[in-house]
């Protein structure tokens, strides 16, 4: 049961993620004060849901990797299966969710004119996706694992080159004095951002300490027995 209901959690979770990264995208309506003003329903739309899907699909084929990096035996072959499966599913949905953005939201684009050398991210991207497959028939997992990493980052960069300035991209501006909330108007006081700047430099150090901690006491093959 437990096992269902993490399964059932993550899945919503990064579905969501992805759906909240799509209405960034797409925009959503705002009012005066730059509150939300629509209703749940309003965020599942069809352009978010793609990239909600392609988000899950990303992430799954994240995991596999990294399971398979993980595990040995009979539990690393069914990982295996698993890589080829969401590979092919993540290639199919960031196609269509790359030809989606083109035609339903233009102006995800309008900031590349300004920033041309940003094709070179999506160069990277392409060139990491076709690798995965390669070093996978290579039994070379591994080199598989980076360019997934890579993939990732890349996307939440294009993600940033494409809205900003803005923070939340409001569907209805100009009507009514509505604006979207970018990186000036929705900002803290100079002496709030200098007081969560020196949080920063002091918690950023211990979190990436403590992650680096985790990973190096679980390094290594997890070891299965009695598997079936």
């Amino acid at each position: 049961m437990w096992d269902l209901a993490f399964f059932a959690s993550s899945l919503l979770e990064t579905l969501l993620f992805g759906v909240a990264v799509g209405n960034g995208l797409a925009g959503i309506p705002l009012n005066q004060r730059g509150e939300f003003s629509g209703t749940f329903l309003d965020l599942l739309k069809p352009y978010p849901l793609l990239v909600g899907l392609m988000t899950v699909a990303m992430f799954a084929m994240h995991g596999a990797l990294y399971l398979h990096l993980k595990t040995e035996g009979l539990v690393q072959a069914r990982f295996g299966w698993w890589i080829w499966h969401t590979w092919g599913f993540f290639m199919i949905l960031f196609n269509l969710t790359t030809m989606a953005t083109l035609i339903f939201v233009p102006k995800a684009t309008a900031n590349f004119e300004h920033a041309p050398w940003a094709a070179l991210v999506v160069v990277v991207i392409v060139l990491a996706i076709a690798n995965i497959p390669r070093a996978v028939t290579n039994s070379q997992v591994g080199q598989a694992f980076l360019p997934s990493c890579c993939i990732i980052a890349c996307l939440v960069f294009l993600v940033g080159i494409a809205i900003f300035p803005n923070l939340v991209t409001a569907s209805n501006a100009g009507s009514e004095g509505v604006s979207s909330l970018t990186i000036y108007n929705a900002a803290s006081s100079e002496k709030k951002l200098g007081i969560m700047f020196i949080f920063a430099l002091i918690g950023t150090p211990l979190v990436a300490s403590y992650t680096a901690i985790v990973y190096w006491t679980f390094r290594g093959k997890v070891k299965v027995d009695g598997y079936r």
